[in-house]
């Protein structure tokens, strides 16, 4: 998030970040973008009776703000069909690893346990099915011997840091070719 905040600093940046969401009343992001300036809030999902409510709540707090694009970025929920379906093309999200490849969870062993020559970052559109929309962009890095899968993670953040905002620029430049 706070990469993406940075980026979006720029004046000839394509985007804005104009507003971060929490599921988390303790997240540390909501402090970061409090710091950067960034209007932020909680819609904590244990306060709903059910996911449906929990995303109606997001999806009216997204369309009242006028969020045109969505980055998860460490939200770690996954969302339902039905949310996705109301933002097609609109959300995306970074997962560490070469999409197809190591889907969902523990990315970084299941590259090292198939004894992967690379591994990466990709950045995606959200659709119904778990990381697996049209990836955007990647980036790569070589499986050094003696990698665990901490240090693996470690030597990736940097790139996916990098990756992301250039992502987003990405998405935000084709949308506004679109639209005008």
């Amino acid at each position: 998030m706070v990469s993406l905040a940075e980026a979006a600093k720029a004046d000839s940046f394509p985007a804005e970040i104009a507003l971060v969401i929490s599921n988390r009343p303790k997240a540390a992001g909501l402090q970061k973008a409090q710091t950067l300036g960034i209007q932020s809030m909680v819609i904590d999902h244990k306060a709903f009776k059910s996911r449906a409510e929990f995303e109606n709540a997001l999806d009216a707090v997204l369309r009242e703000a006028g969020i045109e694009l969505i980055c998860c970025a460490g939200f770690m929920r996954v969302l339902s069909a039905e949310f996705v379906a109301k933002w097609p093309n609109q959300i995306i999200n970074i997962h560490p690893s070469l999409l197809p490849k190591y889907k969902g969870l523990n990315t970084h062993q299941r590259a090292l346990e198939a004894g992967d020559s690379h591994h990466g970052a990709s950045v995606h559109f959200v659709t119904a099915e778990l990381d697996g929309g049209k990836v955007i962009s990647q980036t790569k890095l070589a499986v050094i011997p003696g990698d665990t899968a901490e240090s693996l993670a470690h030597r990736l953040l940097p790139l996916e840091l990098a990756l992301y905002p250039a992502a987003l620029e990405k998405v935000a430049r084709a949308r506004q070719a679109l639209n005008h």
